[in-house]
């Protein structure tokens, strides 16, 4: 249940206590602003930072989302930053959530705090020109690719989607333009061909919190700016939000490109495909199923191409473009919990599974 200050204001501040926050230390004020669950790793790192004896800052305010309704009831709950910071005892009347970052109120409360930095991580919030003029030290952030390449809302979903081998992430000062300023700092990562969006997603946050507690002295003292490097725009590719729409798989491609669309859209939207069951009398019924895990099969071009979907070793074994194979290991049949290919095979007593 929300606490009776998530759910009854709109703002969790009260200028009083946000001038005393700014003005009770001689520590740098520093402001988060983050938003998923991903973006905690971040927070905590701050968090831990901020505390230490010799620390050179303070977590003056973290800016998160807007409660939103979620679960079956549709109950507003915070944002997954900003009920980790209650759950780590971080003030509730400097936890701000406003609708909108260019909102008067919002930046005459930021203003208060007198930020002289502000680090985003996932907030998923657009910062106006009046935001990004209020700290002096400007605003960084910590986004999963290495600039300028996938740009925009889902960057490391879109790289496992193009079936990248390498990736990283970059701690780079925001401006205006989408993910175009210059990058203080980044880390290239290498990308094996199992791994899913959230479990890339988290250990770039990881690493990217720590290239941000290196660099904050930079930071704060200005040489960050004098050795940051301009991106090279003509280079630059975009990586759009993903939609609920794109979340069917279809079976007319390669096995490779159907495997990376299932790491890339693990966790939300997910991937859905029709199938065909028969039943012993030959009659078909579509069968919608959530597909959660895959592999390209070791065995391509050994086996006739067809539409029926075989089970082998632990795996359903699908035919597609090119005499590749795909594996399905694990699954959801719709109203049923997730499950391995062997008992959802067992589970057919019989019946002959086909492409749609």
């Amino acid at each position: 249940m929300l606490p009776p200050t998530l759910s009854l204001r709109r703002f969790f501040c009260c200028c009083s206590a946000l001038e005393a926050a700014a003005t009770t230390t001689t520590k740098r004020n520093l402001v988060f602003l983050g938003s998923p669950q991903v973006s905690a790793s971040v927070l905590d790192a701050l968090l831990d930072a901020s505390q230490a004896t010799n620390s050179i800052f303070q977590l003056a305010a973290i800016v998160t989302q807007p409660p939103s309704g979620r679960g079956r009831g549709r109950k507003l709950m915070p944002s997954p930053v900003a009920q980790h910071a209650i759950d780590r005892g971080f003030p509730q009347d400097r936890i701000l959530t406003p609708e909108r970052a260019g909102e008067e109120t919002f930046l005459s409360d930021l203003r208060a705090l007198n930020p002289e930095l502000c680090v985003t991580a996932a907030y998923g919030n657009i910062l106006p020109n009046k935001f990004l003029e209020i700290p002096p030290c400007g605003t960084v952030n910590i986004h999963p690719s290495l600039l300028p390449l996938y740009r925009g809302a889902a960057p490391v979903q879109r790289a496992l989607q193009d079936g990248i081998t390498e990736t990283g992430v970059s701690l780079a000062y925001t401006v205006r333009e989408l993910d175009s300023g210059p990058v203080i700092a980044y880390e290239r990562v290498v990308v094996d061909d199992i791994i899913k969006a959230p479990e890339l997603l988290a250990m770039l946050f990881n690493i990217g919190s720590a290239i941000l507690l290196r660099e904050l002295p930079s930071i704060f003292d200005g040489t960050a700016r004098l050795k940051a490097q301009q991106q090279d725009h003509a280079k630059a590719t975009m990586a759009p939000k993903l939609s609920n729409d794109e979340s069917w798989l279809s079976f007319d491609q390669e096995a490779k490109v159907i495997h990376n669309k299932v790491r890339a859209f693990a966790g939300w939207p997910g991937t859905r495909a029709k199938f065909q069951v028969i039943d012993m009398n030959g009659h078909p019924n579509i069968l919608e199923i959530k597909i959660i895990t895959t592999r390209v099969s070791d065995a391509s071009g050994s086996k006739e191409s067809g539409d029926e979907i075989t089970f082998v070793g632990s795996a359903l074994l699908v035919p597609c473009v090119g005499h590749s194979w795909l594996e399905i290991l694990e699954l959801q049949p719709p109203g049923k919990k997730a499950m391995n290919a062997r008992d959802f095979w067992n589970g057919l007593r019989g019946q002959k599974l086909k492409l749609l």
